[in-house]
């Protein structure tokens, strides 16, 4: 192949992946990916795949009369909730450029491709965007979508929870757990009902430990911007260790909920998931960042293990719903 055939394959394709360098396409101009690249697609994969599943849960174990547009309302909250995720991530880029430049200088603001001010604005137009969406679906759910909003915004901007040890993983478990699966819910069900609330509360906890994997990569970097995180306070084992039960118990438990009917019975194969956090410890103690993806192998396969999560729950209920299995057995 030719070097002129090279280039012209290039540029059929582009910019791949995060950590490629920014060229200029006939697809996507630089400006136009760096754009892209502040929203992190690959995280907003989870919010989107877990609010679509758990909305349909909610709607089949609530037992209402489905309405005929029920996809279109599934569809709108489930995007509103990605883009509050995606407005997440491109504030947290604007208030952390410095210490990007650090751990993952191939982000768009470190590259001196997006300016630091414009990821900020561009933030502030998809949280409005997200909460004009919110509110038109019903006042559970702005309300939800509102308090994930106020957890995102004061984890990156005064009074800036990131840089405090161990609340830094508690406030961004309590959004992207319990708030979004009771946002989700409540699309369609009551939030408060036990189900969501202990689906929520999993997730959680979940989250709380889980959270550690992103911080791994970036242990240099928060030292130097004073930020305290388990991983560059205690080192990467002990964290590991750390983090490890709460990952694995709120699966374990599932039994101890379901006795306590807060979950139904037919729920007891999300135990199994238990075992992928013992996965995803493993690969925490090993380190290894992807070569594609921005962080180490462990936080891609807690995102997917939550998904699993939350579309094995779905399936459980949609199934145990269309063939009337009662929740509750005495």
């Amino acid at each position: 192949m030719t070097a002129k055939a090279k280039k012209g394959k290039h540029l059929d394709f582009g910019k791949l992946t995060m950590k490629e360098p920014y060229t200029k396409t006939r697809l996507l101009s630089k400006h136009i990916r760096g754009y892209i690249d502040l929203l992190r697609p690959f995280t907003l994969a989870a919010p989107f795949i877990v609010s679509m599943s758990i909305i349909v849960a909610g709607m089949i174990f609530s037992k209402i009369n489905i309405p005929n547009d029920w996809w279109v309302t599934t569809g709108n909250a489930s995007l509103t909730l990605a883009l509050v995720n995606a407005a997440s991530n491109s504030l947290n880029q604007a208030t952390d450029y410095e210490s990007d430049k650090i751990s993952k200088p191939y982000r768009p603001i470190p590259r001196g491709v997006i300016r630091p001010e414009e990821a900020q604005s561009l933030a502030y137009i998809l949280y409005l965007f997200a909460l004009i969406r919110a509110v038109t679906i019903n006042a559970y759910f702005g309300v939800f979508v509102f308090l994930i909003m106020l957890f995102t915004v004061t984890y990156s901007l005064p009074p800036r929870m990131k840089k405090y040890l161990f609340i830094n993983q508690v406030w961004i478990a309590i959004p992207r757990g319990l708030l979004g699966i009771l946002a989700s819910w409540s699309v369609f069900g009551n939030p408060f009902d036990p189900v969501p609330l202990t689906i929520g509360f999993i997730a959680m906890v979940y989250f709380i430990g889980g959270m550690t994997t992103k911080d791994i990569v970036d242990i240099k970097a928060d030292q130097m911007t004073g930020t305290k995180t388990l991983v560059n306070t205690y080192g990467v084992k002990k964290s590991a260790f750390i983090a490890f039960p709460f990952m694995f118990f709120p699966f374990a438990f599932i039994p101890v909920f379901i006795d306590m009917k807060l979950l139904a019975y037919y729920h007891w194969p999300l135990t199994l998931i238990m075992f992928v956090s013992c996965l995803v410890c493993y690969l925490m103690l090993k380190g290894e960042e992807s070569k594609t993806l921005e962080n180490i192998h462990a936080w891609s396969i807690m995102y997917v293990e939550y998904i699993f999560f939350a579309l094995g729950f779905a399936v459980l209920t949609i199934f145990a719903g269309i063939l009337e299995i009662p929740a509750i057995v005495s």
